[in-house]
């Protein structure tokens, strides 16, 4: 355990702002308030504020935060209130502490709660300061360290399960890819031990021969780029089993054939030297086609750059780089905590978090919709996609996620500019409105006034925002409309695996769901899936958007057919009038 002076100076060591008095201060206070308390591990409790205090340290963060990292727990476990930290710490502080101490009420009601409500309330908590959040996971990171005290299998089981699904991603998204990491693996060792301690057997077999190889490559490449007149740094990074085990499962490989458990990282003086060692490195060795990534010209949306690129290397084995300069280095170890530079002060200028926009977009959707099974697609949909930029008419760039359409374009512009369009050009064409968006693409959306947004748009958009907009203009016509008794009558096309029960599950969605099955027909069959028809009914538009929901969470395949009751009818007067004559 860090003591007071220890963690001060590993402070000063990047905050020349630091105001040691306060710091001692909060330390103090956090031993004395806790002093009766003990961890599952029969530990001082006061050990994990310390340890969450020096990871904050580890990205560098302000004395604030740090500060909120040992007082985190007083107000929930202690004498102390909010208005004592904000009598002795000031407000700032205080409203940290508070914001963190509201997400660990949330976590004691996991169980009451669904996955999808509580993190709705994270967002809401975190959403008026990410430090916040920050302080969360450094939390989150420490509980998981040392989760082996916890003598409840399920209550382990819980909090890994829950680790995986919010808070790596959250640390994925803010680009700590460190952390990330780490809490993903944690994680992992709780809910699959076997495969995991199946892994670290193959790794420590190859482990035996990569250092060797690590070294003789680095001194290969850097001598090569040296020749070449450009200084480099390489560093080793090494995969963690869960990353291993996530690639096993995707790639549907073996174990045995992994042997790439090493990637090089390249760190070059500037993006010119990125670039030009790619070349250098491309025209020594082999690459491998398909593999090459350009981060630095289209980061990812978490806005991590780098190049990625895997060769044929001199060990004639495949071998996987990436170049960026110190700075992206920095970003891909700190993430959103490399924008604290204590140049003139500790405090953060928060427009450069502009591209944390989608912290503000998530507040936006959660406070208009209601569902929040829905919210947690949105979220999904928002937080996790790499990105597209395209430009409107007049110039203005629009970041979109990847195979985006002109719908979500048009939402992302405006709400209203959405719900009114009837069409668009693309570059100059005129294009479908389903029609997947390009980087650097013009577009322009043509709107009416007598115009409203097709239910059918839900399919084909990618963005939480466009979704959110178009569910939320039929759940108002519904509420406003003079004809209520009007009776909606949608087809639903889908594969469903040929297995026992899978039918009756989608069944049971659509009656839960409140939507009558007027008729079932079986399309097509083959040794592994099933095709059919569900004609359906209900007198609420929510109702089947609710079904189509739930039915994307559950990764069915599906589309929605329109007029298909219309051309049913069409057909049947046809017929009606044949008989006649």
């Amino acid at each position: 355990m860090l003591n007071s002076t220890e963690l001060i100076n590993k402070i000063k060591t990047y905050n020349r702002f630091l105001k040691p008095d306060t710091l001692s201060k909060a330390y103090a206070f956090a031993l004395k308030a806790h002093e009766n308390q003990k961890r599952a591990s029969g530990d001082p409790y006061a050990v994990h504020p310390i340890a969450v205090a020096d990871i904050l340290t580890e990205l560098k963060l302000d004395s604030a935060t740090i500060a909120t990292g040992l007082l985190h727990d007083t107000i929930e476990d202690t004498y102390a209130t909010y208005e004592t930290i904000k009598k002795e710490f000031g407000q700032e502080v205080a409203d940290l502490v508070d914001g963190v101490t509201k997400i660990s009420a949330l976590e004691n009601k996991a169980i009451e709660n669904s996955k999808a409500e509580n993190f709705r309330k994270l967002i809401l908590a975190t959403s008026k300061d990410i430090r916040v959040l920050l302080v969360k996971i450094a939390d989150r990171l420490h509980n998981m360290r040392t989760i082996d005290a916890i003598n409840d299998g399920e209550k382990r089981k819980r909090i890994s399960k829950e680790t995986m699904e919010i808070y790596a991603p959250l640390a994925d998204r803010m680009g700590m890819n460190h952390i990330r990491d780490e809490l993903e693996d944690l994680s992992f060792k709780v809910l699959n031990s076997d495969a995991r301690n199946l892994i670290k057997e193959r790794l420590e077999t190859i482990k035996k021969n990569t250092a060797l190889d690590f070294n003789s490559i680095s001194y290969d490449i850097f001598n090569l780029l040296k020749k070449n007149s450009i200084n480099s740094k390489i560093v080793g990074r090494e995969k963690t089993p869960f990353s291993i085990w996530r690639k096993v499962q995707k790639k549907r490989t073996s174990l045995e054939q992994i042997t790439d458990i090493i990637g090089f990282r390249i760190i070059l003086e500037s993006i010119d030297d990125c670039y030009r060692s790619l070349g250098v490195l491309h025209k020594e060795w082999q690459c491998i086609p398909g593999k090459f990534k350009d981060y630095i010209s289209s980061p990812k949306i978490n806005s991590y750059q780098s190049l990625h690129t895997s060769i044929i290397g001199p060990n004639k084995r495949p071998i996987e780089i990436q170049l960026r300069t110190d700075q992206m280095h920095e970003f891909a170890q700190r993430g959103i905590a490399s924008h604290w530079k204590y140049k003139s002060s500790e405090k953060l200028n928060y427009s450069n978090l502009q591209e944390y926009d989608w912290l503000a977009d998530l507040v936006e959707i959660l406070e208009k919709n209601q569902n929040p099974e829905h919210f947690l697609e949105y979220t999904k949909l928002q937080m996790f996609q790499d990105n597209v930029f395209c430009f409107t008419p007049k110039g203005s760039v629009i970041k979109l996620p990847r195979d985006a359409t002109p719908i979500d374009f048009a939402y992302a512009v405006h709400t209203h500019i959405g719900d009114t369009a009837i069409g668009c050009e693309i570059n100059g064409n005129s294009l479908p409105l389903q029609s997947k968006l390009h980087n650097g693409d013009w577009v322009k959306i043509i709107t009416s006034k007598k115009k409203s947004p097709s239910l059918h748009w839900i399919s084909t958009t990618k963005t939480g925002k466009a979704r959110a907009a178009i569910r939320r203009y039929w759940q108002t016509y519904e509420t406003q409309t003079k004809s209520p008794k009007k009776i909606f009558q949608p087809t639903l096309w889908i594969s469903l695996p040929d297995r026992p029960g899978v039918l009756g599950q989608v069944s049971t969605l659509i009656g839960q769901n409140k939507l009558n099955i007027t008729k079932v027909e079986m399309l097509n069959k083959t040794k592994e899936n099933i095709v059919f028809n569900f004609f359906l009914e209900t007198r609420n538009l929510k109702n089947f958007t609710n079904l189509i929901s739930e039915l994307k969470q559950k990764e069915f395949l599906f589309k929605i057919i329109r007029h298909q009751n219309k051309k049913n009818a069409f057909f049947k007067r046809i017929f009606k009038n044949f008989k006649k004559k």
